[in-house]
This record gives structure tokens, sequence and C-alpha cells, in this order.
């Protein structure tokens, strides 16, 4: 299912490069996030995937794959993304009520979302249920509910950048019965960050971004350790609320001041006129962002969704700073 980063976009500078995407592993990026069993350890253990099959999940739970999963349920969108782009999706049987891609999910049955339908996921008769850490919260009881019905249940752990995302593939490759399918993707995705960053070493003077991800009640963007600055370190960027941690509320007139080179939000899919809204915003006719008319949507899913497309985000944000690189 590979395809969209050729099929989506169609560079010069693409055509150029296309044997990167099967050189073999390229460099990548640096991880920081997620927690519960570490990523390494989950790989390590999950390494040979020959049924019977034990791991530790994100839960602390030994879990037991006795034979390779035919009927699964996925708890979270990214799971599910990674499931389909493994070409795992005819097993597919749940979904939860957030999956939005592929179009697909659409037609596969809905399980709820962190607070899901034990009695629905029961219902479907998964041989695996794949759970998501960020779901434990709420989601804790019902997954031991889904334990005590006989289930086997695997968290998986969150991934706050791209070397998690790339052990989150491997390791639900490895659980799935798609060994090879996983390590495919991840390196063809490694080869994708490496051609997005050759492409804009040397561009000069890093441009100060400032990313909205919120702009009502607050105005939040995010810090270091979130998918958004790593891709703007990625590329040779700044990002304006780097020096701080997560998900931050700032004042306009702290936006202001530091006068960001471009402004991105990722709200355009679900906030009617999210640039102009910036654009005519108290103050910010004077951002140097707005007087270049550098303010541009990215996709919220592409730049900070775990999985397959993060390489497309990427892409994505890396038109907006310099889409001189792009005008061929």
């Amino acid at each position: 299912m590979r395809h969209t980063w050729g099929k989506t976009k169609k560079f010069g500078w693409a055509m150029g490069l296309s044997l990167l995407f099967l050189a073999g592993c390229m460099e990548e990026a640096t991880p920081v996030e997620e927690s519960g069993t570490s990523d390494s350890a989950q790989t390590q253990q999950a390494e040979d995937s020959v049924y019977p099959l034990t791991l530790t999940d994100a839960a602390a739970e030994e879990v037991v794959i006795e034979e390779e999963p035919t009927v699964i349920v996925s708890m979270v969108p990214s799971n599910t993304e990674i499931l389909f782009e493994l070409e795992l999706d005819d097993k597919v049987v749940g979904v939860s009520d957030f999956d939005n891609y592929p179009p697909e999910v659409a037609d596969i049955e809905k399980i709820g979302g962190q607070e899901f339908n034990v009695e629905k996921i029961i219902s479907l008769q998964p041989d695996l249920v794949l759970g998501h850490e960020g779901g434990l919260g709420l989601g804790g009881e019902g997954y031991q509910q889904l334990r005590d019905a006989g289930l086997t249940v695997y968290i998986v752990d969150e991934a706050n950048n791209f070397e998690e995302t790339y052990e989150t593939i491997s390791v639900i490759g490895q659980v799935a019965g798609a060994t090879e399918e996983a390590d495919a993707v991840i390196e063809e995705m490694r080869a994708e960050v490496a051609e997005v960053e050759e492409l804009v070493a040397g561009v000069g003077e890093p441009k100060l971004v400032y990313v909205e991800v919120g702009s009502t009640p607050e105005i939040y963007t995010t810090g270091s350790g979130t998918f958004i600055d790593e891709i703007l370190n990625l590329l040779g960027a700044e990002n304006l609320a780097g020096d701080q941690e997560g998900w931050i509320s700032l004042d306009p007139e702290a936006i202001v001041a530091k006068d960001p080179d471009v402004i991105l939000t990722t709200e355009a899919a679900y906030v009617p006129d999210a640039i102009e809204l910036i654009k005519t915003r108290g103050g910010f006719a004077d951002v140097q962002a707005v007087k270049d008319d550098a303010v541009y949507a990215v996709d919220s899913d592409r730049t900070t969704r775990p999985g397959p497309r993060l390489t497309e985000g990427l892409l994505e944000i890396a038109q907006a700073i310099y889409p001189e690189l792009f005008s061929e």
C-alpha cells in the first residue's frame, strides 16, 4: 500500500533520487518518548515471530500469541493505518470511532472511542485485540474485561517520534505475522526521510516556524518531544516553541513578538478559514509570515499520527517552509 509518496507529489527531484527507495536503510531521526516496556525491549522480544510468540506489552502484561492472528480489532487509528500498510486489512474486523484512514475503514465495524464497547469487541470474536498505551487511562478496565473474556490483548507502546514509530511498526508486524512487510515499510520511510533531509541540506539561515495546533478557547502549539518539533529539526528549521516541552498554550502577543518567518496550522480540516483567522488576528499583520503570505495549512493526521504517513507529513511541511525547492 506504500505508494502515496510518489503518487501524491511528483517532483523532478524525486525522480532523480528515486533509487534511494531501493537502496536500503538510510539515516534517521532521533527519538524521545513513549512509556511502558521500552520499544527496543519489545522489538528484541519479538525478533522472531515464530508462533507461539510471548511478549511483554506496554501495560507490562505478558502476552502469549499462540498462532498468527486472522481476526484483529484495532483500538486506535495509528494501529489501523499500520495494519493496512502491512496489507493486513482483510484481517481487521473492528476499528475505533476515530478511524478515518484509509477510506476503507468507513465500512469496518466501529467499537467506540477511548470508552470502547467491550461487548461489541467480544462479539467480533477477534484472536487479537491491538490496543494502545494512550488508552490505558479510560480504557484500562475495559482491556482487563477483554482479557477476562479470554481474548488476546496486546497494548502497543505510544510513539512520539520517528524512531519509536519504526519500533511500533516492527512490533505490530511481529505480532500480526507481517515481519518482512514491516521491515520494508520502515526501510522505505527511512529512505524518504533521508531524501527530504538531503533536499533541504544547506538551505541557509534557519527559518523560524510557528505551528498552531489549537486556536480556541486558547492558542496551542507544540514544543520539544513532539512529532512536529522533530520534523522541524529534520528540516533545519527552528520551532518557535522549541524551548518548551509538549503541547503549550501561547499568548498571541508572544507569537507576534517572536515574529516567525512561516506559520503553519493543523486545524484547516475542521476550523473554517483557519488560515484567514490567523492572518487577521490582532497584531499579526506585522508578523513576517503574514507579510510574506507564508501561512499554510498542513494535515494534522499526517504530521502527528505515529504511522506510515509521517513521511508524507514531513514532505508537506518541507514544501510549506521551502516552497522554492518544490517550484519545478
